[in-house]
């Protein structure tokens, strides 16, 4: 059940508040006045607030500012009888969710206080949902390989260097990406991701920059590029040694003019976009063979960061096993399984030439097939090594 704090010196006022709300199933609590109802929000989870703006003691927009401020933040609802369009405006910059005049309305009030309640539950679901991401997204690891990429991403992300992120197959390229997103000033805005060698050289100019409606045989509308909708955020090419020599001028001239053209289009569009790449190719050999941009690559590369491969940080192999028993479980519905410590020195032994990709595919496996406790044994069954 939703909980209202009503914040008023009018006893009237709260009381017939309160009973319109608790017919509508909602548990209310009254302050009498602006310091109270500041104690009474410090002290207790509240999902909204109705408060009052003229009050003695403390005024209801001094409660939002001191309110806003607290690690619990409750909707607000601001009611006056002294309204005016210079109060709601105030009341709406400092984070209230609405200004409703006294006598207040009924049906405006109610639909408000529904709005209200579902905003707050939306901003709850999604602070959930980013603790399961950054949970999900975790660089796991204290070996002195993964702790230099760590501190490397550390002292970049709060700069607007572009970066180059290399390293084999299935080392966390895109972990690495998403880390600097993170901790970067764009972290709020979008972070957009293209892999590059998954998209035919035919479309990936459209897939970057969009198109205008007609450009070619299936563009039956117009559509925005990977750069338009990354505009404020990250965009992460992955595998940027696998783009055309065409498409690579392209993405060459957005870097330096921050402008981008459609595909069968003539109108520039300024992109505001922080671009982070990843490779496991060898991009010098790629410069030498006439395969990849030497400017493209020194406009991309100010910063390098190198993922080591599993084989070198094998005493990080305990830590992601134990990480991928909890994921594993979570997405399964199951109970965490264990493994023993001689099976995951045996695992410490593998030369996991797919890096944690692989490790995360084998541990999978051994949670399926293996026992409630995975063994050796299971080890040497169900892995192929």
């Amino acid at each position: 059940m939703p909980k209202i704090l009503i914040v008023d010196d009018e006893r009237v006022i709260r009381a017939t508040l309160k009973e319109i709300l608790e017919y509508e199933k909602y548990e209310i609590f009254e302050a009498g006045d602006g310091e109270e109802g500041l104690k009474m929000i410090e002290n207790q989870d509240f999902d909204l607030i109705l408060c009052d703006i003229k009050m003695p003691k403390m005024d209801g927009l001094e409660v939002l500012e001191k309110a806003r401020h607290l690690e619990k933040q409750p909707q607000f609802i601001m009611i006056s009888a002294h309204g005016s369009i210079e109060s709601a405006v105030e009341a709406t910059k400092m984070g209230a969710f609405d200004f409703i005049p006294k006598p207040p309305d009924l049906n405006r009030l109610l639909l408000t206080v529904r709005n209200a309640l579902e905003k707050k539950n939306l901003v709850t679901e999604t602070k959930v949902l980013k603790k399961k991401l950054s949970k999900k997204l975790d660089m796991v690891g204290s070996s002195p390989e993964i702790k230099f990429v760590k501190e490397t991403i550390e002292k970049v992300a709060p700069t607007e260097a572009r970066v180059l992120i290399t390293g084999p197959n299935g080392t966390g390229k895109e972990l690495v990406a998403h880390w600097v997103h993170q901790k970067s000033n764009r972290a709020s805005a979008p972070f957009i991701a293209v892999n590059c060698a998954a998209i035919p050289s035919e479309l990936i100019e459209s897939e970057l920059f969009g198109h205008e409606k007609g450009s070619f045989t299936s563009a039956n509308k117009q559509r925005q590029g990977k750069f338009e909708q990354a505009n404020e955020g990250t965009l992460f090419l992955d595998e940027i040694g696998d783009m055309s020599l065409s498409a690579q001028a392209k993405v060459l001239r957005a870097l330096q003019e921050h402008k981008i053209t459609r595909v069968g289009g003539d109108k520039d569009i300024k992109v505001d976009v922080r671009v982070l790449a990843a490779t496991n190719k060898d991009l010098r050999k790629e410069i030498e063979e006439g395969n990849f941009r030497e400017d493209l690559y020194h406009r991309l590369s100010v910063i390098l960061i190198q993922v080591p491969s599993l084989k070198d940080r094998k005493e990080d192999i305990p830590l992601l096993v134990d990480k991928f028993l909890d994921d594993i479980a979570q997405e399964h519905g199951t109970a965490k399984k264990i493994m023993d410590t001689k099976a995951i020195q045996k695992l410490q032994e593998f030369p996991w030439t797919g890096n944690i990709r692989e490790l995360r595919n084998v541990v999978e496996r051994l949670v399926i097939l293996g026992g409630p406790t995975i063994s050796l044994e299971d080890i040497k069954k169900y892995a192929d090594y």
